[in-house]
């Protein structure tokens, strides 16, 4: 295990580092001048002369990125050009709004997607395997900004039952917090379930069929055993394998739904960044974004290997 794990994380920390490469010298090469952006029209040449050289924009471009990189590892990642902030500062401001936003719809898009997966595959061919292929597609075709709308249509606006807007902050109470995060997380989340569904219940599918199962029949075990110990186990590798490649794209969703939902998270913040050209920002939030996810793919793996015992961890499998 330990082998795997010193792989899994020299392999991430590469990932990253070209991560990092990538993103600095897209955003610096860029047409435009930041110097110009940040102190606007009406400044001098003598002004916007003395920022680029604050700025470092005259050095060698190895020392600009290299200076860069520390700052990060230092935790200095800039001011931000629209906000006039830390980056880190805001970062850490709007993390808690994502993650909430993150946590919850993975909460429901597993329950869902696990719930009609498996039954669907233990009912093949019944009404409940009709329905569960018709959430499939329905969650694969249709985006995750039309489900909000949608979402906010009927629990914000016909029925009022669900706020659509104005964020609450978990330390005002946990109920007026669940109530702003609902539609957000729902919406994100079924736009999701689709691919997770198809992927457990093709996974279940798979399980039900294997030749030992038939063993476990012979044994006369009682079903809820047959399906739970036996072949569930072996349906969570895909769609945990899965889940860590969709979490890229849930991420990009929040960049929507955060919009969509006015939630003051990372997504959106992302977003005004883009709009407003804010280099720095912006590639703050791309490093935090990319370790996020290298980091969230590693506890996948770990948890994938702890799941499947036919997974070799050794230096001889190749991993």
């Amino acid at each position: 295990m330990l082998n795997f794990l010193l792989r899994r994380s020299i392999s991430s920390l590469i990932v990253i580092l070209t991560v990092t490469v990538i993103t600095f010298f897209i955003l610096n090469w860029l047409p435009g001048d930041p110097a110009l952006l940040i102190l606007g029209l009406e400044a001098n040449p003598e002004q916007l002369e003395s920022l680029r050289e604050t700025l470092g924009f005259y050095q060698p471009w190895y020392q600009q990125y290299f200076s860069w990189l520390i700052n990060l590892t230092k935790g200095d990642w800039g001011q931000s050009m629209v906000f006039g902030e830390e980056v880190l500062t805001l970062v850490i401001q709007r993390l808690p709004v994502s993650l909430s936003l993150t946590f919850f719809s993975v909460f429901i898009a597993l329950a869902i997607s696990f719930t009609l997966g498996i039954w669907s595959a233990i009912k093949k061919n019944s009404w409940i395997d009709l329905f569960s292929r018709s959430v499939m597609q329905l969650g694969m075709a249709i985006p995750s900004f039309w489900i909000a709308l949608i979402l906010m249509i009927i629990f914000g606006a016909w029925l009022k039952v669900l706020p659509t807007s104005d964020f609450v902050h978990p330390s005002e109470g946990f109920l007026p917090f669940l109530k702003s995060i609902l539609l957000p997380s729902l919406a994100l989340a079924l736009a999701e379930v689709g691919v997770l569904i198809r992927i457990v219940r093709s996974s279940m599918l798979t399980a039900l069929n294997e030749d030992y199962m038939e063993m476990v029949a012979i044994r006369g075990l009682p079903n809820h055993i047959k399906y739970v110990k036996y072949a569930l186990r072996d349906a969570l590798v895909a769609p945990i394998t899965v889940l860590g490649v969709q979490l890229a794209k849930l991420i990009a969703g929040t960049v929507v739904i955060e919009s969509v939902f006015a939630l003051p998270g990372i997504g959106r913040l992302l977003l005004v960044a883009v709009e407003h050209r804010d280099i720095i920002l912006l590639q703050g939030l791309i490093i935090f974004i990319t370790v996020f996810i290298v980091l969230v793919n590693l506890l996948m793996d770990i948890i994938y290997s702890y799941i499947d015992p036919r997974i070799k961890l050794d230096k001889e499998a190749g991993i």
